[in-house]
């Protein structure tokens, strides 16, 4: 019994020491994968928090960092002999976890890191663009993180931060590629990296005024005046002020007010342009030194703000150009140096020179852009396209049709610049305001210290000018600047205004309501109406949604926005004309004609019935795709599939191969029994439908009804997501794969596209409602996407749009159309028409980089092309596109915008197409269709590939509405205007 017991003592011992090591390794896993885990939103506001308290800041320690990289007390220098070495602070260890957990860099000091980390083209330059933030964030908080640390002597050097600043310019400078790619970037990082002694007075008179304000709110109007259109004038305003409330203020507010009048005294110093001549000296480039010399020669006597201006801008613009030729790299910096000073020149006179006459107004408009491009807020091909519009002012009068397009196009300058700095700044300034609510501002900030400001005042005063005589007249509330204001959709609705910042990809929407986005949601669900800051593009799903079904649409400026804030939450009608003037008004305001057209949509809703008389649902077999065309659109397979097997066979070497898997085997799979249900995943759908009507019937609210539908549908579409397949269609998919495909699945890399019968009806498109699997090359992934995309007309967005427009949204079908992925260039949509412009015999193409951008709603070059010409309406401003590669999903790439997207090659094969399809597709598919049509289609190495091709519907109703026709003014285009008239 003692041998048993003994023997049995290891084997226990054993066992708890198996069991102890198990629960520790698990015990110690968990917690590595907690450490690992990155720190949320709420743990970086909490940071940021105990910073701003802590007299160190963020920082640890000061220490000595050798030459040798060895480190040392800060009262123990680097000796001699191991060269020297700067003095500065080490960051706090949570500090650098964060930085390694969540890619954020509080608190960056130069002189701990190399250039290299800095200029980081791959990582999209967040560490620079976050050191630029979190200087802005301590100029309008007090030191930020930095609150109590900005006292911790010896925590920066000043001088070591400038000297590795002027290191990092010359670095970058010494480049060619980096001023043709990055030349807004190097520019703007210049107003914040040190490198010389030079302040930035105007962020700092913005910042002051700013802190004040917050913590006196009757200061707001001097705020907004400083910021908005500083004068000199301002300065006695805001003495006067001080002077009026100084009983009232505590020491520290007196001393920021004699700070800030300190710093306005100092930009508003008059420029002396004989102190250019102190760069003479310093410049090597003997071309450099003759242009700066002629400069400064013609304009040193200079007394008018005007000729200072236009002289100025026309510098700035050979300055940005002379950087490409071969200088050095300390001359491209001095030169960069002497257009920042010309940029602050041009911000401090603008509001001296004062336009007598049309003219003048448009001489102002003309070298204001200029300047904003030579800035950098425009690439220069870009501006080229706007400079025959814009130097129209020679003429002794135009038309005010005429006018009108240089209006445009005056306004596309103030759009195209605010998008660089939105393209550049957006997703670090998310980043941050996610845990520092404060970071909103920045883009603001940056927008305002720059001439884009001034030149949208004098755009808009132009605008004012031709509203007035073209009696296009917005009625938007009370916003200023309302000429900068425009339909894009007509339309009209009544609703709550919902006012939104900043990104909305996770928004939730409502369908009774009027929304102002920043930039509208990608996947936007119904709403009542739209405006947007960031409109994307004319021809994106949502846009072509909006057209489709009748909302109203607008684009307006980031001060419009700003303007309506005080709005959100209030009952609003608004409406588009179909001139694309716009009236934004409270409900309370409404006519009695504009209150009857809600009483009319009440009494009856206008939807529209799926056809399924003819759909054949009996064939159960995979499809060549060259076996299907038009006539089988709604009957065996929806439009894309039908369409692109047409398009096969009229341009067989620009469409790929393909397969079809028709509504009869999304309808095979839904008769098989549904678990956990005592009948089919179909008795299920209609049981739900059924069960819905019912409660409408007893009464219950249509939200009610709603929110049944969905749970519902939640549990089929989960169901659908995790049916198993049938084996012969299986077999049946790898069979056609191998065949049409030339390829065993799982071999290349395919698209899924969901394609119901449910699209492109005659008075409603279902553009981009439901699923396309992108680039999937796992023969698992592709099967499982099979049911993903047959599960996909049941979510949320995709039933709210068609229970909304459609009278039997049950009767969905989807069919899935499988084509062979192409790794396109760039890619594109292009409607055969003018939309907003131009005439039903001009193309509206939009087109991103990559696969996909441009129908997802990217800010994409956008272009009215003319059989001879083609007009520039907006220039790509997304930095991220996807490529596809060979082994499946996507490659997530970082874009440049010193070029355009099409070149004249692809151009001329577009028009090519268009005219094509015009003339061959009713003949082919017998059609009496001749209305425009919606194309998507990419290129790759110069080859032009056809994706889908859909008719383009608009909404009838909306663009003949006797109401908007009433509000629509009647403009006499012809009518001339001398350009000497006053204004």
């Amino acid at each position: 019994m003692n041998k048993r017991s003994s023997k049995s003592i290891p084997t226990a011992t054993h066992s708890w020491h198996f069991l102890f090591t198990f629960f520790v390794f698990g015990l110690l896993t968990s917690l590595n994968t907690l450490w690992a885990q990155p720190y949320s939103r709420e743990d970086l506001a909490a940071k940021v928090q105990e910073f701003k308290k802590d007299i160190r800041g963020p920082y640890k320690d000061i220490r000595w960092f050798c030459t040798d990289g060895s480190i040392r007390a800060p009262k123990d220098p680097c000796p001699d002999n191991i060269g020297p070495g700067v003095q500065h602070a080490r960051y706090k260890d949570v500090l650098e976890d964060i930085s390694k957990k969540n890619g954020i860099y509080f608190g960056q000091i130069l002189a701990y890191h190399s250039p290299v980390e800095f200029w980081d083209p791959k990582g999209n330059f967040s560490r620079l663009k976050q050191y630029q933030i979190d200087q802005y964030l301590r100029t309008v908080d007090d030191g930020w993180i930095n609150r109590k640390g900005q006292y911790y002597r010896g925590s920066v050097q000043a001088e070591d931060e400038a000297a590795w600043g002027m290191s990092f310019y010359r670095d970058v400078l010494s480049k060619e590629e980096n001023l043709r790619k990055y030349f807004f970037l190097i520019r703007n990082t210049m107003k914040d990296i040190p490198y010389a002694e030079d302040e930035n007075l105007g962020l700092e008179m913005r910042s002051r005024s700013k802190v004040i304000s917050d913590l006196l709110p009757s200061f707001m109007d001097l705020r907004v005046k400083i910021h908005s259109s500083p004068k000199r004038s301002d300065i006695t305003e805001v003495e006067r002020f001080l002077s009026q409330n100084r009983n009232g203020l505590n020491p520290d507010l007196i001393e920021q007010f004699n700070a800030l009048i300190g710093v306005m005294k100092e930009f508003h110093r008059p420029f002396d342009i004989n102190s250019l001549s102190g760069y003479l000296g310093k410049l090597k480039d003997k071309g450099l030194k003759s242009s700066l010399s002629s400069f400064i020669e013609a304009h040193k006597r200079t007394s008018e703000a005007s000729t200072l201006i236009q002289g100025s801008a026309e510098f700035m613009w050979e300055i940005r150009q002379g950087l490409l030729d071969e200088v050095s790299s300390s001359d491209r910096l001095l030169m960069l140096e002497i257009s920042l000073k010309l940029e602050e020149v041009i911000f401090r006179y603008e509001s001296d020179w004062n336009p007598g006459d049309l003219r003048e107004q448009l001489k102002k408009i003309c070298h204001l852009g200029l300047a904003s491009a030579a800035s950098g807020y425009m690439e220069i091909w870009e501006w080229e396209q706007l400079v025959p519009e814009l130097s129209s002012f020679d003429r002794a009068s135009q038309t005010l049709e005429e006018l009108t397009f240089v209006l445009e196009r005056s306004r596309s300058a103030v759009e195209w610049s605010t998008s660089m700095f939105k393209a550049h700044f957006e997703e670090v300034t998310e980043l941050y305001a996610g845990f520092e609510p404060l970071a909103h501002g920045f883009i603001d900030d940056r927008i305002r210290g720059s001439l884009v400001l001034q030149l949208g005042r004098a755009v808009g005063e132009l605008g004012d000018y031709i509203a007035r005589e073209s009696n296009l007249v917005n009625k938007v509330m009370d916003l200023q600047n309302q000429s900068s204001v425009r339909g894009l959709n007509p339309g009209y609705a009544m609703g709550e205004l919902v006012v939104v910042e900043g990104l909305t990809e996770e928004l939730e929407v409502s369908s009774d309501k009027i929304y102002v986005f920043q930039r509208p949601p990608s996947d936007l669900k119904p709403v009542a109406g739209i405006a947007t800051v960031a409109e994307g593009n004319l021809v994106s799903h949502v846009q072509l949604l909006a057209r489709n079904l009748g909302i109203p649409n607008a684009a307006l400026s980031d001060t419009n926005l700003e303007g309506l804030r005080k709005y959100n939450g209030s009952q609003v009608f608004y409406a588009v004309s179909n001139k694309g003037n716009v009236i934004l008004k409270p409900a309370g305001q409404m006519t009695a004609e504009e209150k009857a057209l809600f009483a009319v949509k009440a009494r009856k809703e206008e939807k529209i019935a799926v056809p399924v008389e003819e759909i054949r649902l009996d064939v159960r077999e995979v499809l060549n795709m060259r076996s299907v065309d038009a006539s089988n659109s709604g009957k065996l397979c929806g439009p894309k599939a039908a369409n692109l097997g047409q398009l096969k066979k009229m341009f067989p070497d620009e469409v790929v191969e393909g397969l079809v898997i028709p509504f009869g085997i999304f309808k095979m799979h839904m008769d098989r029994p549904m678990p956990e249900t005592s009948g089919s995943y179909w008795d299920y759908l209609n049981a739900v439908f059924r069960e819905a009507e019912a409660m409408r019937k007893d009464g219950k609210s249509e939200s009610l009804v709603e929110e049944f539908q969905l749970e519902r549908l939640k549990i089929l579409r989960a169901a659908i997501q995790s049916m198993t397949l049938d084996p012969k269609f299986v077999r049946d998919l790898e069979t056609s794969f191998s065949s049409v495909l030339g390829a065993e699945l799982g071999e290349i890399p395919v698209f899924l596209r969901s394609d119901t019968n449910m699209e492109d009806l005659k008075d409603f498109t279902g553009a981009g409602l439901n699923l396309t699997i992108f680039n999937t090359l796992d023969r698992e992934k592709i099967l499982k996407g099979i049911k993903d995309v047959w599960a996909s007309p049941y979510t949320e967005r995709s039933f709210k749009w068609r229970q909304k427009y459609l009278l039997n949204p049950e009767n969905v079908f989807p069919s899935i159309l499988v084509i062979p992925s192409v790794d396109v260039d760039y890619s594109g949509v292009m409607i055969t028409k003018g939309i907003n412009t131009g005439t039903e015999k001009d193309l509206t193409v939009a087109f991103s980089r990559g696969a996909g951008g441009a129908v997802d709603g990217q800010a994409a070059e956008t272009r009215l092309v003319t059989d001879q010409s083609d007009l520039l309406l907006a220039p790509a401003r997304e930095l991220y596109y996807n490529r596809l590669p060979e082994t499946g999903g996507t490659d997530r790439q970082i874009a440049t915008f010193e070029e355009p997207i099409l070149n004249t090659s692809n151009k001329a094969d577009i028009r090519k197409l268009a005219s094509s399809l015009r003339e061959i597709l009713p003949r082919e598919t017998k059609s009496d269709y001749r209305g425009a049509y919606d194309v998507e289609l990419g290129f790759k190495e110069d080859k032009l590939w056809l994706f889908q091709i859909r008719p383009f519907v608009e909404n009838k109703r909306a663009l003949g509405s006797t109401y908007l026709e009433s509000i629509t003014p009647k403009i006499r285009k012809d009518k001339v205007i001398q350009l000497s008239t006053k204004r």
